[in-house]
């Protein structure tokens, strides 16, 4: 049942900060905020739209990178030549997000911001996330849950997009009625060890306004694979992002990062480790794979993921053999 909500439609940010009181929740492609509304994930007394804010809107070039408004939508990301050319491993991501419809509606930001799609956290559960004693999914179904960083709380971080731009190394701007900030997008996701309520660290009354991607760098192979259940459309079971750099023959610079597998995008370091200053080769590829899940802790029903990461991992560094070191 959806209870009743005011309905603002916001011009400019300094409208949006106005509206952004106790209760009031951002309203922009609305593919998650409507579901969990649906779902009584949340109260919401007043939806604040977004969609007319044109600061939050387009993609374009300056001397920092590439910056992406928060409102510019999946298939937006997914067909624009410059991304595709630059950043395949974003442009890929976002293709493999959901469905066409959700992707002509879902921004950037709402992928990046989306809630847990844990079948407990948007059920009739009152887990550990919505200030309940237990976790239900520890115990329960969890076959889909995560193998790494769980600590309380098992929930998988849903977004495709995400790990693509920790590869990159992007950067997320905040902004709230007193203070604007810009931090790496890797430490904007919040674990369940720190603080099993959110998902991320924007404080009350601030949005995502933008990303932004560093210029690409030379000798540079980006990719983002993923297994679903369904292939029309699907979260991830598992996925990897990869960004490596080349001097030489030998990995100069390595970015692994993986979907499907913890509460936050998960940086395998420990498999980053392995193959910078090395030639890459089919060996050190499956060894790759196999180091990124050393110190799993599977669930009762998810063991499956831990040879499906290294399967996923040791294929797409094996592909970077196949192609020039100058990218895909």
């Amino acid at each position: 049942m959806i209870h009743e909500f005011s309905y603002v439609r916001a011009k400019t940010l300094k409208d949006v900060f106005q509206h952004l009181s106790a209760g009031a929740r951002v309203l922009a492609g609305g593919t998650d905020l409507l579901g969990c509304m649906h779902d009584n994930i949340f109260a919401v007394s007043k939806v604040v739209s977004i969609s007319d804010v044109a600061d939050l809107k387009g993609i374009r070039q300056s001397g920092e990178g590439l910056r992406i408004g928060a409102l510019v939508t999946l298939a937006e990301i997914a067909e624009n030549s410059i991304i595709k050319k630059d950043y395949p491993a974003l442009a890929q991501g976002a293709a493999l997000a959901a469905s066409p419809q959700l992707r002509n509606q879902g921004t950037l930001a709402g992928n990046l911001c989306q809630k847990p799609r844990c079948w407990y956290y948007r059920g009739e559960f009152h887990c550990l996330r919505k200030g309940g004693t237990m976790c239900f999914a520890a115990g329960g179904e969890n076959q889909y849950h995560c193998i790494l960083g769980g600590e309380g709380c098992y929930m998988v971080h849903p977004s495709d997009t995400a790990p693509a731009l920790i590869a990159y190394d992007a950067i997320v701007h905040i902004e709230g009625p007193n203070r604007k900030r810009s931090i790496p997008l890797e430490n904007f996701f919040v674990l369940p060890k720190q603080d099993v309520m959110r998902e991320h660290i924007t404080g009350p009354g601030e949005i995502v306004t933008e990303i932004i991607l560093p210029p690409p760098a030379k000798q540079m192979w980006s990719s983002y694979r993923k297994v679903r259940e369904r292939q029309t459309w699907d979260f991830a079971i598992v996925g990897v992002a990869l960004a490596l750099q080349f001097q030489g023959d030998n990995v100069s610079m390595a970015r692994i990062v993986l979907s499907g597998a913890a509460p936050v995008p998960w940086r395998a370091k420990e498999a980053e480790a392995f193959i910078i200053g090395k030639a890459l080769d089919a060996t050190s590829a499956g060894k790759a794979g196999i180091a990124a899940v050393r110190g799993a802790q599977p669930l009762e029903h998810n063991e499956y993921k831990i040879p499906l990461f290294r399967g996923i991992i040791e294929e797409a560094l094996t592909a970077v053999l196949t192609t020039a070191h100058d990218g895909p």
